[in-house]
């Protein structure tokens, strides 16, 4: 069981990494740290769905990893 768990994180990991990279260059804190002000735009189209994924994937990355400790502490 722990296995499986263990390999679905990976799995999970390295596809918030991808939606993570493919996402928009000009939505993160580089107005902050003195990039280019672009203005507020609304997020359409694939973009959109990237940030409501990467949610997702950052959420159920979270509780497998709460699943995984739990199981860990009652098998030890």
């Amino acid at each position: 069981m722990l296995k499986i768990i263990n390999i679905t994180e990976i799995i999970i990991a390295i596809a918030l990494i991808i939606s993570i990279l493919l996402q928009n260059r000009g939505a993160g804190l580089s107005g902050t740290f003195g990039g280019g002000f672009e203005g507020y735009y609304t997020r359409r189209g694939f973009e959109k769905f990237l940030v409501y994924f990467s949610i997702f994937l950052s959420t159920a990355f979270v509780i497998l990893a709460i699943i995984n400790l739990i199981l860990s502490n009652k098998l030890n």
